[in-house]
């Protein structure tokens, strides 16, 4: 008998269909000579301090290295202590007895680091040594599958890739266990939670946050020329800044007397737009996020349900580009698509012959290759994933389509020796621009559409001037899309897709990981979000001033250690030469952690907790909540339509209630005054005034 063991039941299911285990068991399923079992996501991991007989924040204890680490299986929280979770044991005892029957394991978890290490995790705890093979599949189509199933590869050849993923759980266990520990230590009070790519991560927001609130803008002048050729207008724009109005003014009356604008020089060209490449996962959740406001985690979930549901390839890629195997199935997959309500007509028009062969390198295609449609048609798939899909069949044409060919002017004009230019951009032959009517992503704000012809030494009228007042603007607050970017090339700002694609093996994080970093942000209540923006909280805020010149908060060393883990991976690096690095890594950490202030956990107001007696209440904008996370007090500021002020959650907190404050609404809504007190539980109630009698 052989056991296949997925990550998740749906896969199984998927799987047991074609091996013919059709027979429904407790935990698998069971059928022609096989067994079908499931973990579900991680079933083992790290063990806690606590589990190496390590109890209490002790800056002595620190920093906290085990010389073997213990493998537990998924522990939940149960009051103050973590126990195994019951399920998770029930299914173990599954695998176990699995395990112990057949003759030999075939690994179908999903084909990358984290699905490698989700089943060597098992294994070990289960101290396992039955052979085993491995499924390596970029899609769950039935032929996919059975392709897959027919090339098993020996699970050796993916000892590499676990000592990858077990150096990475390790190293994310010392960081952030030592790191945490020390900062709560030097802090006093409350639980702080630092991690090795969280902390870089909430330093880029949280550095572009300040950098954009501490800007101050520059005011500037320009001028603006209307002029026209051939009955046809167009406006030029002065090259040059003035800083004050003044001078603007004195030079504007300057050209308006002059009465014509000469041009001075006109180049034409044209240029070919090569198509984009097809996507990733990282590019897809940040054009997801820029153009639909998805978040990467709901880009990842979405993306991970149509896989599941056989309509595209495995989504946790990090390569855009494919294999010319793969290559060979894209004429069928366009050919698919010429059905399409959106692009279908343009589909049609795309020939085999003529196929751009830009994203096809089979030396870029690593663990899998980039994010493409399978030969399955969607039927009844929700709105969102519909967006999604077609957002990587949209890709998929205009990677294979024809370069854009446009043709570029460009103008320098002078009128009474100031220096103007204008730019054109006419799309001579669209190409891939087609699939969707894609807008000129080079085009300038200032630049037109469509030009007169014009020769060098025309002179022009002038038929009008504008005087422009300008700012200066900062960068703008991170958005998904943009920190995607920043994670991706560690911080360094490009927009040439070429110098992104060269620098991204040393990205902090993975494209598997950079959403679940994202939303720890959340959930330890570091960011929140306005509109499409990322803004740190007071709390975050309290925590990036505290690291932010700490070697926890360095993006450039966490970049280096991403591309250690690749090395590991591809075997270029010993994988013990890492950890002994991450070793050293966090007693230098430690030792600067345990120096660090926090100024009372906050940058603006806090009080002693009344519930707990040993917490700070930290306010933020829409919450006061105690950092003792034993404690967790939480008064969330808005009553009724009314958001309670510092002063008033103060007092609350101080005196147990607040004076009459005037203005909520009821249900009904009809406005009331009351205070706000704490019942015996520290719930939040009403206390309405005395009414007054009226007198006889």
């Amino acid at each position: 008998m052989k056991v296949i063991i997925a990550e998740k039941p749906s896969v199984a299911r998927d799987i047991a269909a074609i091996v013919g285990a059709s027979n429904r068991k407790d935990g698998y399923l069971e059928g022609n000579g096989y067994c079908v079992a499931w973990a579900f996501g991680h079933l083992v991991g790290l063990a806690m301090p606590q589990d190496y007989g390590i109890t209490g924040f002790q800056a002595e204890n620190l920093p906290i290295l085990p010389s073997e680490f213990k493998l537990l299986p998924r522990q939940v929280k149960d009051g103050k202590e973590y126990k195994p979770d019951p399920g998770t044991m029930k299914q173990l005892k599954v695998i176990r007895e699995l395990f112990n029957k057949c003759e030999r394991i075939v690994v179908a978890t999903d084909a990358g680091r984290e699905g490698e290490l989700i089943f060597r995790y098992i294994y070990s705890y289960l101290e396992c040594n039955k052979p085993f093979d491995r499924l390596w599949i970029s899609s769950l189509t039935d032929q996919a599958i059975r392709k897959g199933l027919e090339n098993l590869r020996p699970g050796k050849e993916y000892d590499n890739l676990y000592g990858s993923a077990k150096a990475r759980s390790q190293a994310d266990w010392i960081v952030g266990i030592n790191a945490s520990q020390a900062l709560s230590i030097s802090a006093g009070h409350g639980v702080w939670s630092l991690g090795r790519v969280q902390t870089p991560t909430l330093a880029m927001i949280c550095s572009r946050y300040l950098e954009n609130k501490e800007f101050k803008p520059q005011t500037y002048f320009q001028f603006r020329l209307h002029t026209a050729k051939d009955e046809i207008q167009f406006a030029v724009i002065s090259t040059e800044r003035y800083n004050t109005k003044q001078d603007a003014d004195t030079i504007l009356e300057r050209i308006r007397s002059s009465e014509s604008v000469r041009i001075v020089n006109m180049e034409t060209k044209q240029g070919r737009q090569e198509p984009t490449l097809l996507y990733d996962l990282t590019t897809l959740q940040k054009e997801a996020n820029s153009r639909h406001g998805f978040s990467a985690d709901k880009t990842l979930s979405v993306a991970q349900s149509l896989y599941e549901a056989k309509l595209i390839s495995y989504p946790r890629t990090g390569s855009r580009y494919i294999s010319d195997d793969v290559f060979a199935e894209i004429p069928a997959l366009i050919s698919m698509l010429s059905n399409h309500s959106s692009f279908g007509n343009y589909a049609k028009t795309l020939s085999e012959a003529s196929l751009n062969r830009r994203s096809v390198n089979d030396k870029k295609v690593t663990d899998h290759h980039a994010l493409i449609i399978t030969e399955n048609t969607p039927k009844d798939i929700s709105a969102d994933q519909c967006i999604i899909y077609d957002m990587i069949a949209a890709r998929l044409l205009e990677a294979f389509s024809g370069k854009c060919t446009k043709e570029n002017t460009n103008v320098s004009l002078d009128a009474a020796g100031v220096p103007f230019s204008v730019k054109g951009s006419v799309v001579l032959i669209p190409g891939w621009r087609a699939v969707l009517n894609a807008p000129d992503d080079e085009k300038g704000e200032d630049d037109v559409s469509t030009l007169p012809f014009l020769s060098n030494g025309d002179v022009l009228p002038i038929n009008g001037t504008d005087l422009l007042e300008k700012q200066t603007n900062p960068r703008p607050l991170h958005t998904e899309s943009s920190l995607l970017s920043s994670m991706e090339t560690c911080g360094k700002d490009l927009t040439d897709e070429a110098e992104r694609e060269a620098i991204k093996e040393s990205g902090i994080g993975t494209p598997a990981t950079r959403a679940s970093i994202i939303e720890t942000l959340f959930s330890r209540e570091y960011i929140i979000r306005e509109k499409k923006s990322l803004v740190p909280t007071n709390k975050g805020l309290v925590v990036y001033l505290a690291v932010r010149d700490k070697k926890i908060a360095d993006i450039g060393m966490t970049g280096e250690w991403e591309s250690a883990l690749n090395e590991i991976a591809s075997g270029e690096m010993n994988a013990d030469t890492f950890h002994r690095g991450i070793a050293v890594y966090a007693a230098q950490i430690t030792t600067e952690l345990l120096g660090s202030k926090i100024e009372g956990g906050n940058t603006k107001e806090s009080c002693p907790c009344p519930k707990c007696k040993n917490g700070q209440i930290v306010f933020y904008p829409k919450v006061a909540k105690c950092n003792n996370e034993d404690c967790g007090l939480t008064v969330f500021r808005n009553k009724s339509g009314k958001d309670l002020t510092d002063g008033q959650l103060k007092d609350l907190l101080t005196k147990g209630k607040t004076g009459i404050i005037k203005g909520f609404k009821s249900k009904k809504n009809k406005f009331f005054d009351a205070a706000i007190a704490f019942d015996e539980a520290y719930k939040t109630v009403f206390e309405f005034p005395p009414r007054n009698k009226k007198r006889k």
